[in-house]
């Protein structure tokens, strides 16, 4: 069996431990302009980038493309998960949560040596930087302040992990 056949039906523990692989891939040397989310981040101008960018697959609401988005659909692929505090996206430090926007799920890990089929397309082409920044500010600012914290404590680990 194929890495890309058992990458394409872990279902959620194994998009857990693909994520982990790409956070990992990130912090031993994966790249984007800064370290976390800038100071000068535009809420506002992120909810209108998000509802033309993303909301297509995660949802105007942020509620994600199906309720079962931790299964793969018919085409093997995981649905677009939530962004709200009932997804997993809180789960991730800023800085994976920009390169996955950047690159896309496929390169992200491609980058890793790993083959893996995603229904998440990089966004690097079409938006810039500080078009990500925005979009992240945005999702972030609509979770409990709770999650806000969990999720920085997790981009803080980031960036001592990387030694910035």
């Amino acid at each position: 069996m194929s890495t890309k056949t058992i990458l394409k039906g872990t279902g959620a523990l194994g998009l857990g431990a693909l994520l982990a692989v790409a956070a990992s891939w990130f912090l031993l040397g994966g790249s984007a302009q800064s370290f976390g989310q800038p100071k000068d981040v535009d809420v506002s101008a992120g909810k209108t980038l998000y509802q033309e960018n993303c909301a297509s697959c995660h949802g105007a609401n942020l509620e994600g493309q199906s309720e079962d988005w931790r299964s793969p659909g018919e085409d093997g692929l995981l649905p677009a998960p939530p962004h709200d505090e009932t997804g997993h996206t809180w789960h991730h430090g800023d800085m994976l949560l920009f390169t996955y926007t950047q690159l896309g799920g496929a390169e992200t890990l491609a980058q890793q040596g790993m083959e893996f089929e995603s229904g998440m397309p990089g966004f690097g082409d079409s938006l810039s930087d500080q078009d990500i920044w925005n979009i992240i500010a945005f999702i972030k600012s609509t979770w409990p302040e709770r999650v806000r914290e969990i999720q920085s404590v997790r981009t803080e680990a980031e960036r001592l992990q990387q030694g910035k």
